[in-house]
């Protein structure tokens, strides 16, 4: 049996005087794709580090298998704006023809067709291929990624988690997004004080964990109950007294001592099962229409990000709004609020209409401030819902403790300050709750309760999320914008999804039925031969060229795919040799598209 390629021996890690973890002990196999996950401050990035050998263990060790290959993707990445991406995958060191080709091949894999793209030009999703193509081009073992899906569109995100899913090397990733865990993980560990080990590890997707975690805190909830049963027993023997002076009972006293001792332990892991108090201040207002669009549209310069678009939102409606990047998902929600004008059509909103919105950018949090400031900005206590409540226990309702409230907010996690952020929102009133990216930063125990939150929310909902989990569970419809102009209501996600699926699949079907015309002087080339009617020949070649066509594009796909197999990509020379192959098969396969907009063309001229 093979060796686990790496194993946590006993590991305790303290930070600010703060145990984060202790006696952590696992080991990573063959094959294996691991989920991390726990609330803000268990740890997770900080393990991951360890397992780079970025980060010293307070106590334990890590053991790895001989000549294990590492390598580790942050979360976030400072590459030169001014390098092609290219060089950056290929470093600082010497390159020989070998090392380049095999790094055209890792970015080839990861969707670039230009190797001399500019950092510069790139987007942050594609910033994040980049970094996961230099991490990839170390041919690594093991693949460690914090947060990978952070600041993702959709679409990078599903391209991650379908790279990830087809992956041939082990990896261990730290992730909220349940959807993604759900489709990639073979094993789901979570760090936290409430298991008896500092973790528990469920092999499964992210559903098994769900289960799993489930059973194990029934379980120790019974032994709670069964541990207090017999000390309760055992108190009442202790104080009869009389046999207590004997030396067997002596040892019953000790063995009483060691079950108090148990108990304490059980009872401090179950209490560590809190989370965020979110309940956001309703106004209680009884019209029936919050806001009403009609005939909205929206441009900038030439492009249309949406057109005639009719918008109603009541209490109770959770909207959510769907669509890639740059779609226009942020200008509606602007429009929405009355930040921002359309370019036609009417906004009609409810008199005294309370808007809080949930900021992405969170840019109102002033990082000098303390934390007791930022919660409390005078005195020491808070209004919330007509009632007084002591700043320490307000920001207990947001899991932060008292020794944290003199700390400036530098100090403080993404996660931390956007529960801050949520705090002050939650004191004022609102009819409408506008949400762009609330999910950022937050732990998978905090989402859950942000859900129910908004579930529970009497006013109307519009929220923006790349979190597909919240997304189906919260929206009550959901509007999808294709950033082209076009807008359409779906029932929910899946729905959605499989629109977009199908859309896709009518593109691709497209490009082939409408090929690339040719150029101006090819097309006064082409009218010269018009006046010839089609042969025999080329009329049973037009006939025939959709189908070479899609078996040329089917075969260029083999070729891709066989790229990704460990023996290929452990040989530097048969990679280049077929990353020339993929090349030959794309050139051969745009020569037969110009062929069919020849001969297609040809064959309309002669029907005038």
């Amino acid at each position: 049996m093979a060796a686990p390629l790496i194993t946590c021996q006993s590991l305790t890690k303290s930070y600010t005087g703060r145990t984060l973890f202790s006696g952590i002990n696992f080991a990573v196999e063959d094959d294996e794709k691991v989920a991390l996950i726990g609330p803000n401050g268990s740890g997770k990035s900080t393990l991951l580090k360890i397992l780079a050998g970025l980060t010293d263990p307070d106590e334990g060790a890590v053991v790895s298998r001989r000549d294990l290959k590492v390598a580790y993707l942050p979360q976030y990445h400072n590459f030169d704006k001014e390098k092609t991406v290219l060089q950056v995958v290929l470093g600082d060191g010497k390159s020989d023809a070998a090392a380049e080709a095999f790094a055209k091949a890792t970015l080839t894999r990861l969707g670039f067709s230009q190797m001399d793209s500019l950092v510069k030009n790139l987007s942050g999703g594609w910033v994040k291929r980049l970094a996961l193509a230099v991490e990839l081009n170390k041919q690594p073992d093991f693949l460690l990624l914090d947060e990978p899906t952070n600041h993702l569109d959709l679409a990078g995100v599903l391209f991650l988690e379908e790279f990830l899913r087809q992956a041939t090397f082990s990896f261990m990733l730290v992730s909220h997004d349940r959807s993604f865990i759900e489709n990639i993980a073979t094993r789901v560990i979570e760090l936290s004080p409430t298991y008896k080990d500092g973790y528990l590890s469920v092999r499964g997707s992210y559903s098994d964990f769900v289960v799993g975690k489930q059973e194990y805190l029934a379980y120790q909830n019974n032994e709670e109950k069964a541990l207090a049963s017999k000390m309760r027993r055992e108190v009442a023997w202790l104080m009869r007294g009389a046999r207590a002076r004997q030396t067997k009972s002596q040892h019953r006293i000790k063995e009483a001592g060691k079950l108090m001792e148990e108990l304490s332990e059980v009872k401090l892991r179950n209490s560590q099962k809190v989370a965020c108090a979110l309940d956001f201040t309703s106004s209680n207002r009884r019209t029936k229409e919050l806001v009403l669009g009609k005939g909205l549209s929206k441009s900038y310069g030439e492009r249309s990000l949406f057109k005639n678009l009719d918008l109603i939102l009541t209490p109770g409606l959770k909207l959510g709004l769907a669509g890639l990047n740059g779609s226009g998902k942020t200008t509606l929600l602007k429009i929405i609020a009355g930040k921002l004008e359309p370019d036609q059509g009417t906004m009609k909103r409810a008199d005294g209409l309370k808007v809080v919105w949930f900021d992405q950018m969170r840019d109102a949090l002033d990082q000098s401030l303390t934390l007791k400031e930022a919660l409390c900005p005078h005195g020491d206590h808070v209004e919330f819902r007509g009632r007084s409540m002591h700043i320490a226990s307000w920001a207990k309702r947001f899991l932060f403790r008292p020794e944290q409230l003199p700390l400036t907010l530098n100090y403080l996690s993404g996660g931390e300050q956007a529960r801050i952020f949520i705090a002050n929102l939650m004191r004022q009133p609102a009819d409408l709750l506008i949400l762009d990216e609330p999910t950022n930063d937050l732990d998978i125990a905090t989402l859950e309760v942000l859900e129910e939150s908004l579930d529970d929310f009497p006013g109307a909902v519009v929220l923006v999320t790349h979190d597909r989990f919240m997304l189906d569970s919260i929206s009550t419809h959901i509007l999808a914008l294709d950033g082209m102009g076009g807008a359409e209501y779906f029932a929910d996600y899946l729905q959605w999804q499989d629109n977009l699926g199908k859309r896709t699949r009518t593109d691709k079907a497209l490009v082939r039925e409408e090929a690339p015309k040719n150029k101006p002087q090819d097309a006064a080339l082409a009218n010269d031969r018009s006046g010839k009617p089609l042969s025999n020949n080329e009329k049973k070649e037009l006939a025939g060229l959709e189908d070479k066509i899609a078996a040329a594009e089917e075969a260029c796909d083999k070729l891709r795919a066989r790229m990704d197999a460990p023996d290929i990509a452990a040989n530097h020379v048969r990679l280049a040799e077929l990353m020339q192959e993929v090349e030959a098969a794309k050139s051969a396969i745009d020569k037969l598209y110009e062929r069919f907009a020849e001969l297609d063309e040809r064959s309309k001229l002669s029907r005038v």
